[in-house]
């Protein structure tokens, strides 16, 4: 019996290893020269492979279809993650929010470790291999159509990932094949994404992006970002930082997986989440009658990042007054301007800059406990294609690596 996966990522490759494991012969195809190329770039390059939440943590950071991946995860839970690279000999550490690197913070030992547990198991590569169609006749694929010839075999498994990171192999190429066999695809969005605005107002005035900029690399902490949009509003607290026409980092990323299919968004940054704003004016009472002749440009970096003081510089237009100066209207526009910086028109980066994208194969057409389509009947669907996300942890490799594990398993 052969087994022919589509897509050599964390999914693909955990399919092939559990499939080879039960005896089939695995053929391994991939556009790329080698597997896990969006490994090599994950958690900047150190490969945040699982997360040690338990199973309720787990669920609770999955955005879309958490109950679709809860057999799945129990399959192949994040202990199992870790027992499988610390038998191959890749040390693994926990850090802040329960991220799991290896210890060297090297990507590239999950790929080699993934890589030799497939040699080992005799899987067989087809890389640099394009997969254009997946031939079926009566609800059964007999073989895959690619630009290297056929590929005929028993069982298929579509891991071919989302469409973030085109140039990883990534690139979205995975839902025109299920759509051609007769299953809905979610229309795919950007997740775990930067957030981008035109304008913004500061201090009760409204600027233009393109005309002021940002203080992009400003890295914040403790802040929190409140979107509102069509139909509710979702508060995010953690850290972001400013790019050129939008925030990213942490809170940012997490907000974008709950607005990413909103319309008419903004978001609120809170340079002071935990002060109120009456506590926030007497704490600025407290700055200026330390510092009566100081001009208050130069009271703002006690108040914020350098860079940001600088840009409320050039935008608050009384910050050369002394703070003895400063009126009571004035120190009022402060505190806004501290509370409340309001991005208008916000969108999400393009997919291709996100790091996942939610959206994918519908899940009520897949069996969550086999990974098996409903409508094909020797297909299955592993890793990102589905439509299943996360958030920024380490939850969405251990998505992939489970639902590939069970794709495998139930060929």
């Amino acid at each position: 019996m052969r087994a022919v996966v589509i897509g050599a990522g964390p999914a693909g490759v955990m399919a092939a290893l559990e499939a080879a494991k039960r005896g089939f012969d695995v053929v391994l195809a991939d556009k790329n020269e080698k597997i896990g190329r969006k490994l090599y770039i994950s958690g900047k390059g150190r490969c945040n492979v699982t997360n040690a939440a338990d199973i309720n943590g787990f669920t609770e950071n999955i955005v879309s279809n958490p109950k679709f991946a809860l057999s799945a995860l129990r399959a192949f839970s994040n202990r199992d993650t870790e027992e499988f690279f610390l038998s191959r000999g890749v040390m693994l550490k926990t850090e802040r929010g329960g991220r799991v690197f290896p210890v060297s913070d090297k990507a590239s030992d999950i790929v080699d470790a993934l890589y030799e547990a497939l040699k080992k198991e005799r899987v067989e590569f087809r890389f640099r291999t394009v997969v254009k169609r997946l031939v079926a006749e009566n609800g059964r694929i007999s073989f895959a159509e690619t630009d290297c010839g056929t590929i005929p075999g028993d069982v298929f498994v579509l891991a071919t990932g989302g469409k973030s990171y085109p140039l990883t192999g990534s690139d979205g190429s995975g839902y025109a094949l299920a759509r051609e066999l007769g299953h809905t695809v979610i229309e795919p969005v950007a997740a775990l994404s930067a957030l981008e605005t035109g304008s913004f107002t500061l201090g009760g005035r409204k600027f233009s992006v393109s005309e002021t900029g940002l203080p992009e690399g400003a890295s914040l902490k403790n802040i929190e970002l409140t979107a509102y949009y069509k139909g509710g509003t979702r508060a995010v607290f953690g850290e972001a930082l400013f790019t050129d026409n939008g925030i990213s980092g942490p809170a940012a990323l997490t907000l974008s997986s709950y607005i990413n299919r909103a319309e008419g968004v903004k978001i609120k940054l809170d340079l002071k989440p935990a002060l109120d704003e009456k506590t926030l004016d007497a704490r600025l009472l407290r700055e200026f009658d330390a510092a009566k002749n100081k001009a208050l440009k130069n009271i703002f970096p006690s108040l914020v990042p350098a860079s940001v003081a600088k840009w409320l510089t050039r935008l608050i237009p009384f910050s050369s007054k002394p703070a003895n100066a400063v009126t009571k209207e004035e120190r009022k526009t402060l505190v806004t301007a501290l509370k409340a910086i309001t991005l208008g028109d916000v969108s999400l980066a393009p997919s291709e800059n996100a790091i996942v994208t939610a959206g994918g194969v519908k899940t009520s057409e897949i069996d969550p406990k086999t990974m098996k389509s409903r409508i094909i009947a020797n297909l299955s669907f592993a890793g990102e294609i589905i439509d299943i996300d996360a958030l920024t942890g380490g939850y969405n490799i251990q998505l992939a690596l489970s639902t590939g594990y069970v794709a495998g398993k139930n060929l």
